[in-house]
């Protein structure tokens, strides 16, 4: 069996009108593109860019989508380290710089544990992810995140 016309021009027609919100969504404050050698993945946030935002982070959640994560946003780079303390879920940390370009992934943070786990100096944003689906996506060091709240004047990646 074959797609007919009718069949193949829906599908058409449903894929442009995707396409279309997909790319003018890109840079949306709840969504985060990241792009590298594994190619592109594409995650909906909520955006944590106030002290009180980024103290709760998502302590307390008993899930995440797949598809979804957290985006901590800092006013200036910084030293950042977490820990998971409330936290129920295994989570990947993905720390940016300024320019949006990965410096440090941290993979499967133990629920509760109170180690901090170091971002480095210089992040400006974290990513935070399901346990385990960076590595399964091949996110790593060098990658680069696209969102609004990056100063597209130094983003490796802007915003268009």
């Amino acid at each position: 069996m074959g797609i007919s016309r009718t069949s193949l021009g829906l599908i058409s027609g449903f894929c442009a009108g995707l396409c279309w919100t997909a790319a003018h969504a890109a840079c949306a404050p709840g969504v985060v593109d990241i792009r590298g050698d594994f190619g592109q993945a594409r995650f909906t946030v909520e955006l944590a860019d106030t002290g009180p935002e980024r103290a709760l982070g998502l302590m307390f959640r008993e899930s995440l989508p797949k598809s979804a994560g957290m985006l901590f946003v800092y006013e200036t780079p910084q030293r950042a380290s977490f820990w998971m303390k409330n936290t129920l879920i295994p989570l990947d940390m993905i720390f940016a710089d300024a320019s949006g370009r990965v410096t440090r992934v941290h993979s499967n943070a133990r629920p509760q544990d109170l180690t901090p786990i170091d971002g480095g100096d210089g992040v400006a944003a974290v990513l935070e992810i399901n346990g385990g689906l960076a590595e399964q996506l091949g996110i790593g060091p060098g990658a680069e995140l696209r969102h609004p709240a990056l100063d597209a004047r130094v983003a490796a990646w802007p915003c268009d």
